[in-house]
């Protein structure tokens, strides 16, 4: 008895929480649910499209099929203009899921998201000074979106050098430089809006920090489509390597595990998949930082399990927090960012007193 009693102790989450979910049964779940999820969103609107027509739109679509010319405007809405802004707010919510994942175990902060490492500040400094002063013409209509791409590819790049050192990366060393790094960009950005030729800077600056998928269309879609599968993919195949670095620097370096190194090549993928998502939504905040803890509480701290759930789990919070946002207030659309924080805010508080849970599931 006290044998069988000992085993079950040790095989109870360290964390305090319930015993952990089959992964593959919550994943499929959560995969049906995001598919249902997406077509109430996409049918909803200021012109409420029931979910059967909907998706006989959608597989016309797919299929080649005919449209009576009476629903032709229908059709367009629900092709056009809601598939590309609902497709489009399921990866950015994917991505910050997976990404924040990332950074947390990187810098072993539990309050640690995508934008803690001054990406999402270069971003919209990137995006203002192309807005307000120009340039990027080749760019055409992308030319803000390319600009906010490489704002925040010079951020991360800046933080990288700043907080190298002769022995590598440290975690501490990261946030501390990157907390820095996104006042100073944000102090940039607002010289930058205090000297624009005009006042449509101050919305320029609205939009990117707070974020909206109101800009989503089809030809934007497939780049950020491949940048969160692909680095969803290399994260899921590195989870080993997640969860050596969530136990410490000393502990890592003592299993054989180049902390710098890894820290290095951490940083670059999280600040490129960021990148590219803040270039098409701007910077939607709370999502990496509240989805790893839920997963975490439902699946355990075993990066492997985590990433396998916590994808899907962005996505389905992203999908209908974008539906609330443009349609709580409609015909006005709430920024995406600000919905974010309403929701995030008394969650995370929720966990903070949750007994039974430390942040980082161990």
């Amino acid at each position: 008895m006290a044998t069988t009693a000992a085993a079950q102790r040790q095989r109870a989450p360290r964390d305090g929480t319930r015993p952990r979910r089959p992964v593959a049964l919550l994943a499929a779940a959560l995969t049906a649910v995001l598919a249902a999820s997406a077509l109430v969103a996409i049918g909803a609107g200021s012109a409420s499209i029931p979910p059967a027509d909907t998706a006989a739109y959608l597989w016309a679509s797919l299929t080649g099929g005919t449209i009576p010319a009476d629903e032709v405007g229908r059709y367009q809405i629900v092709w056009q203009i809601r598939t590309p802004r609902v497709l489009l707010a399921a990866l950015v919510g994917a991505g910050l899921g997976a990404m924040g994942v990332a950074v947390q175990a990187m810098v072993r902060n539990p309050l640690a998201e995508p934008y803690l490492l001054g990406v999402s500040a270069g971003a919209a400094t990137g995006a203002v000074a192309v807005g307000v002063w120009g340039g990027l013409g080749a760019l055409g209509i992308y030319a803000v979106s390319g600009g906010a791409f490489l704002g925040a590819l010079a951020a991360a790049a800046v933080v990288y050098l700043a907080a190298a050192q002769s022995t590598g990366l440290s975690p501490l060393r990261l946030v501390l430089v990157g907390v820095a790094m996104s006042f100073a960009f944000q102090a940039a950005m607002s010289v930058l809006v205090y000297f624009a030729p005009d006042a449509e800077a101050a919305s320029t600056v609205l939009f990117w920090t707070m974020g909206g998928f109101g800009a989503a269309s089809w030809t934007t879609l497939p780049i950020v489509a491949v940048a969160v599968a692909a680095g969803i993919a290399v994260l899921a195949r590195k989870a080993r390597v997640l969860d050596v670095l969530s136990l410490g620097e000393e502990t890592a370096s003592s299993l054989g595990v180049d902390t710098g190194r890894q820290l290095a090549w951490l940083l670059a993928l999280t600040s490129l998949v960021t990148g590219v998502m803040v270039a098409a939504s701007g910077a939607i905040g709370f999502v990496g930082l509240i989805v790893p803890h839920v997963v975490r509480i439902a699946v355990g701290a075993d990066h492997g399990r985590v990433l396998a759930v916590a994808p899907l789990a962005g996505a389905v919070l992203m999908v209908w927090i974008d539906l609330a946002s443009r349609t709580l207030v409609a015909p006005r659309e709430l920024p995406v960012g600000a919905v974010t924080a309403l929701i995030g805010v008394p969650v995370f508080v929720y966990l903070l007193r949750r007994r039974g849970y430390l942040f980082g599931g161990s």
